[in-house]
């Protein structure tokens, strides 16, 4: 009898330490509610995933961004949010949720605010998962590698004179803001021309995923053996950690990607390394401090991956015009890039949804 007892009491013991399944929210609850209005039962958020372009429908034909995600995630509860590009998209099971934001900071920057400001979500301790393709420097990367980023450099607030009028001492007639030519030192004044996201953050989703084996295909193959003079171009996708200058303009070609290594340089006062190139990331994150500052969202769980779609510029014996022309015809590396966003962006997302006892009151370190 006291055997029984005693087994029984283990038993029970154990019972009580078991962690408790979190309850999966009623989406339904949110039928009521207006989208932007008051909302009395929002649904909790843990990650958003946040990508830029769909191509076509958002599942069945040729992938954008949102595609894998969508089909891959379980992001099957459509949420209607009119105030922006594109509808959102929810797991309750992980609580996970899926944005469109459309295309260029000020798409991205509109859909991250209205989606903070939106009752319908308690987005508190979300955190934010930028996921898209992107041009890689071909010193840095190859097309496929995947690159964590910690500085985010804004490529439009600038002064500019016509490359045919520029001193002859300068290197380019794009420069900074209170600037003459992109001189060394720190910069005079510094608004919205740089921000720089959780190191800490960015260190841990590395570490988290460097060791990923990425997918390879004979295309990717083919493209970066053209380049001949950059090692790192021909490695096969790896994932890497290096900063991402956002820019609305589609630039292209040696001498510009010159100008991204210096403007990274001299708006991170050296502590950054140009290695990525797009257009959405300032504005993203410019929305999410404003956030921040009301208690919406949390700017230190904000992380930006982009993989390699196409390299920043041409490969030797080919100009700059006729490689970009060649691009806009299809990114070679497409498939490839989007694949390693899901498979390295995934294991991020697996590790905050399924371990969430860690990770909601704190971000990792």
């Amino acid at each position: 009898m006291r055997l029984l007892t005693r087994a029984f009491m283990l038993v029970a013991a154990a019972l009580v330490v078991l962690p408790a399944q979190a309850a999966v929210p009623d989406v339904n609850a949110i039928a009521a509610c207006v989208p932007g209005g008051p909302c009395a039962h929002p649904l909790p958020v843990r990650v958003v995933i946040v990508t830029m372009f769909e191509v076509g429908k958002d599942t069945g034909d040729a992938p954008g961004e949102f595609q894998y995600w969508k089909e891959r995630r379980h992001l099957d509860t459509r949420i209607a949010f009119p105030q922006s590009h594109h509808d959102l998209w929810y797991d309750p099971k992980t609580q996970t949720l899926g944005m469109v934001t459309g295309m260029g900071s000020i798409k991205s920057a509109t859909a991250t605010l209205a989606l903070g400001l939106d009752q319908r979500f308690d987005l508190r301790r979300a955190y934010w998962l930028v996921a898209g393709i992107a041009g890689i420097d071909p010193a840095k990367g190859s097309v496929g590698s995947a690159a964590w980023a910690r500085y985010l450099v804004d490529g439009d607030l600038a002064h500019e004179i016509d490359a045919r009028e520029i001193p002859k001492d300068w290197k380019s007639g794009y420069f900074p803001l209170h600037n003459h030519g992109i001189k060394p030192g720190a910069p005079p004044v510094i608004d919205g021309e740089v921000f720089e996201i959780n190191g800490a953050l960015r260190d841990w989703a590395f570490a988290l995923t460097k060791d990923i084996k990425l997918p390879d295909d004979p295309g990717i193959q083919a493209e970066r053996a053209r380049y001949t003079d950059t090692p790192m171009a021909q490695r096969p996708p790896f994932v890497l950690k290096g900063d991402h200058v956002a820019a609305m303009t589609f630039w292209h070609g040696k001498l510009l990607t010159e100008w991204a290594r210096d403007w990274t340089a001299y708006w991170t006062q050296g502590k950054g390394e140009f290695v990525t190139s797009a257009m959405e990331e300032t504005g993203s994150y410019q929305s999410i401090l404003y956030l921040d500052r009301i208690g919406r969202a949390d700017k230190d769980r904000f992380m930006v991956l982009r993989a390699g779609s196409n390299y920043t510029m041409q490969p030797p014996g080919l100009s700059a015009a006729d490689n970009l022309k060649r691009e806009n015809e299809g990114y070679s590396g497409m498939r490839a890039a989007l694949e390693s966003l899901y498979v390295v962006g995934a294991k991020v997302v697996d590790e905050i949804t399924g371990h969430w006892e860690r990770y909601e009151k704190a971000p990792p370190k």
